[in-house]
């Protein structure tokens, strides 16, 4: 969705806010097919093997799409965060974007159940290495871009690399 997409949907939403309680955003992005090699044929066997593009491919999509919504829904109304969640890292994005629930799809699938629980152990564990106690300290709190937050989010990564080179 552009800005003006957003603008409307929330303008229902919002109509409607006794009644609706959250949105899930996002699901799915359209038109995506995929081949497997080995049997030269499409990967998904309905609709003619065309599909929704999920999982990590959608993430900073879905991502936006929180956000955004976040910003023009009514405080009463929920967000949902749809796509792309396979770590504690991907869920406390969505958390930090505003929703207030995170769904896993894609990683389900493809991991099974245990999923949930490595998913909230990581969760917790990035919670606890910040601060937080509770998903209402960061919930919906991404802090604006700053230099000074660019060079923390650069010492990060060099940090994490140093940690996987063995240094």
């Amino acid at each position: 969705m552009d800005g003006p997409h957003f603008a409307r949907a929330a303008e229902v939403l919002n109509k409607y806010k006794g009644m609706v309680n959250y949105v899930a955003s996002i699901n799915t992005i359209g038109n995506a097919f995929a081949v497997d090699i080995a049997s030269e044929m499409p990967v998904i066997s309905s609709n003619g093997g065309f599909a929704g593009l999920s999982g990590k491919a959608a993430k900073y999509t879905a991502l936006a799409n929180v956000r955004k919504m976040r910003e023009l829904l009514d405080p009463s109304i929920d967000v949902v965060g749809v796509g792309g969640v396979e770590t504690g890292e991907d869920a406390f994005e969505m958390i930090l974007c505003g929703a207030a629930a995170v769904q896993v799809g894609t990683c389900h699938w493809t991991e099974g159940p245990k999923c949930f629980d490595r998913i909230c152990k990581e969760l917790k564990t990035i919670m606890k290495e910040k601060g937080y106690s509770s998903v209402d300290d960061f919930k919906g709190k991404l802090k604006p871009w700053s230099k000074e937050g660019a060079a923390i989010a650069r010492a990060a990564k060099k940090a994490r690399k140093g940690k996987e080179g063995g240094e």
